[in-house]
């Protein structure tokens, strides 16, 4: 007797096989798979999240504050500008934009103390950064 298969019969015989052993292998690897795996972990995820979120509400509050200063208040008034709008506002401004005018309103005002800005320029840096915040929430 003499037994003759063809490629079909082979792959028809074998397709079975491979198929169970296709399926099984990947839950295994699946099933093995731990944070060490991944490039960053969980934990520095959420470290990164927990200080984005602080730096974000830092640049909130530099700007909160220096809307009830004075100045700012005036400035506000003077422009007819509501100040609950502008306050309202600053939450809706991206991370980019908080740290940029949180960090024009901290060199104004350190510039301020110093002596090296009167009141004049401190009045009009800070009615710049009022209309970025009303123009940034509106659009």
């Amino acid at each position: 007797m003499q037994f003759s298969l063809s490629s079909k019969a082979v792959v028809r015989c074998a397709s079975p096989l491979l198929l169970l052993a296709a399926f099984s292998c990947p839950a295994r690897a699946t099933a093995q798979a731990t944070d060490e795996d991944h490039i960053v972990s969980s934990q520095a995820l959420q470290l990164q999240v927990v200080n984005s979120a602080a730096t974000r509400q830092k640049n909130i509050d530099t700007l909160t504050n220096m809307l009830t200063t004075q100045v700012a208040q005036k400035a506000m008034h003077d422009a007819k500008v509501d100040p609950v709008q502008v306050r309202n506002a600053i939450p809706t401004l991206s991370d980019e934009e908080l740290a940029n005018l949180a960090g024009r309103v901290t060199k104004a005002q350190s510039d301020f103390s110093a002596g090296i800005l009167g009141i004049g320029f401190l009045t009009l840096i800070i009615l710049i950064v009022i209309l970025i915040i009303v123009v940034a929430a509106v659009h």
